[in-house]
């Protein structure tokens, strides 16, 4: 009966759009889902440096080198803000990191594809940071206060992120004949993976109604997709550029384009490590696990010293 009550007041607490912060009482359940939602948030911002970073050597001016460099190094701090974040929850970085490592916990599905043309580090910006900020924005309001104030560093940086994005796309869609079939076949391979970042429909998914309950969410995968399809088919079409859905139509009575189904097998299959580049991302990511293993032993090895040379002056 205590742990009941104990349930009822937080859901009350939640109820109220009150915060809850580190100290507090909360579900085990609660805690749970909020180390797997941010601990594969803060997955997909160190994994997805690298379909970006493959391009930096190659870009094609110095203007856009600086920026592509300064976006790549924006992904790792919010990687940084998230695994603190989610440390707050009593779970180790060390530990969140074997998980992905080991293939326990997943990673955004959209950094399983490959960036094969320069168009792909636009559309990237524009659509999948476009996303981002439509999700991300949603879960600046969370219940978890650390959850929710990391967010509002990493909205205004992936707005950044966009804009860029939006600004190389519009240039290329105004280019050469070569540059606008580049940038409009790049963007026909990355629209269907872009809608599937938002997950599985609501009634399929396993955890939104949870995530819901508590205000971890505020919106379902569903209503958040039907967002991002609105907004970025004014945007394709403001420069030119063809959503590659046939089945794309405006509906006058709802004031919302309806689109395709999204083929689901394409996205499970990649969930469980099928993709076209899961085996290349995690082999990169273990790779530089290894080969940072000096840094961090240096880095401890310091931290022990100046430790017990506080310990020797008090």
């Amino acid at each position: 009966m205590e742990e009941q009550a104990r349930k009822e007041k937080f859901q009350e607490r939640i109820d109220k759009g009150e915060k809850i912060e580190p100290k507090d009482w909360m579900p085990d359940r609660y805690r749970q889902q909020l180390i797997r939602m941010m601990s594969q948030h803060a997955h997909s911002e160190i994994v997805g440096m690298l379909p970006e970073g493959n391009w930096i050597t190659r870009a094609p001016s110095l203007r856009r080198k600086m920026v592509l460099l300064s976006k790549v190094q924006d992904e790792a701090g919010h990687g940084m803000y998230l695994y603190s974040a989610t440390e707050t929850l009593g779970i180790s970085r060390e530990e969140m990191i074997d998980q992905l490592l080991s293939g326990e916990a997943k990673y955004s599905s959209i950094f399983n594809y490959p960036t094969l043309t320069w168009a792909d580090v636009g559309i990237i910006g524009w659509l999948v940071d476009g996303a981002a900020i439509i999700n991300q924005t949603m879960l600046a309001r969370s219940s978890y206060g650390p959850y929710s104030r990391a967010m509002i560093r990493i909205c205004k940086e992936e707005n950044f992120h966009k804009k860029q994005g939006y600004e190389m796309v519009a240039t290329m869609a105004e280019g050469t004949p070569e540059q606008q079939e580049m940038v409009q076949e790049s963007l026909n391979r990355w629209w269907w993976p872009t809608l599937m970042m938002f997950g599985p429909h609501d009634d399929e998914s396993p955890n939104s109604a949870e995530l819901l309950k508590w205000d971890v969410k505020q919106k379902t995968n569903d209503e958040l997709r039907q967002s991002f399809v609105d907004r970025h088919v004014a945007e394709a079409h403001a420069v030119g550029l063809e959503i590659p859905d046939p089945e794309l139509e405006f509906n006058e009575e709802t004031g919302h384009w309806e689109f395709g189904e999204i083929d689901w097998d394409e996205f499970w299959n990649v969930i469980r490590g099928n993709g076209p580049m899961n085996r290349e991302r995690m082999n990169a990511r273990r790779q530089a696990h290894e080969e940072g293993q000096w840094v961090r032993e240096a880095a401890e090895e310091y931290a022990r010293k100046q430790k017990l040379k506080e310990e020797k002056a008090s």
